[in-house]
């Protein structure tokens, strides 16, 4: 049933896609298709704004006009749904996938004496990186200093291992075409239980990739824990535009 109420309004040429109003949405009602944001259905937007502050562009507002009712049980079988899509797919669930085993080892580079690195040496110390399969629970993680890359930056910046790997647990993803809530749901879980020393969050500098920080941000939000955190910014050339505490 449509009545006049509140609701977000996307505007699709402001929009640029960048993803962060995404995790900002609890009830999952803003998704990226082909490039831009989208209300998945009237019924999961509340309208209350919480997306607002998050879009760089100023793409979102609040407007009020016939919609469908917003509906809460409605908002939470789509949640299950979707949860219950990324168990099958086996993103939210890393253990459903064979290529999820984990594996701890001695990174290649910390075999060498520490005045003689190597920048074609390796110093990955795990497996599985991808954010969406690596489980909280991992051993790894536990007291961790942990790096949040981009997928694009190991290809971006030449000496990737030797300047952000070497000492860290590395995880990977794309904030633009994975889960970004399932992002902050897994990451406010190892925030609140692994101990984390510290993060790096290197990025490139198009600007999908800020949401990673942001997906950050929330994620220590929601786990109440005091973490430092470095952004790092890539440039598409390779080199390194800016580095700043978060």
């Amino acid at each position: 049933m449509k009545v006049k109420r509140k609701i977000i309004e996307i505007d699709s040429e402001l929009c640029d896609g960048c993803g962060q109003c995404v995790p900002a949405c609890a009830e999952g009602a803003i998704e990226i298709v082909d490039g831009k944001a989208r209300v998945a259905s009237e019924r999961y937007c509340d309208g209350l704004g919480a997306c607002l502050g998050e879009c760089p562009n100023g793409a979102l507002r609040v407007i009020e006009r016939e919609a469908e009712d917003f509906d809460a049980e409605a908002v939470e079988e789509y949640l299950k749904t979707k949860e219950a899509s990324s168990q099958e797919s086996g993103h939210g669930f890393p253990m459903s996938c064979p290529s999820a085993k984990i594996e701890t080892f001695v990174p290649h580079a910390m075999l060498k004496d520490k005045d003689a690195k190597v920048a074609s040496q390796s110093c990955l110390s795990h497996w599985p990186v991808q954010i969406n399969l690596v489980p909280p629970t991992a051993p790894f993680l536990k007291g961790a200093k942990l790096l949040v890359a981009a997928d694009c930056t190991p290809f971006a910046y030449p000496d990737f291992h030797r300047d952000f790997m070497d000492g860290r647990v590395v995880m990977v993803g794309c904030p633009k075409f994975d889960d970004a809530p399932g992002y902050v749901k897994k990451f406010k879980e190892i925030f609140s239980k692994a101990g984390i020393k510290d993060i790096t969050a290197v990025v490139m500098e198009v600007p999908c990739c800020s949401a990673l920080p942001m997906i950050i941000k929330k994620a220590l939000a929601e786990s109440g824990r005091k973490i430092p955190v470095e952004e790092v910014v890539i440039g598409t050339r390779g080199e390194i535009l800016r580095r700043r505490s978060l």
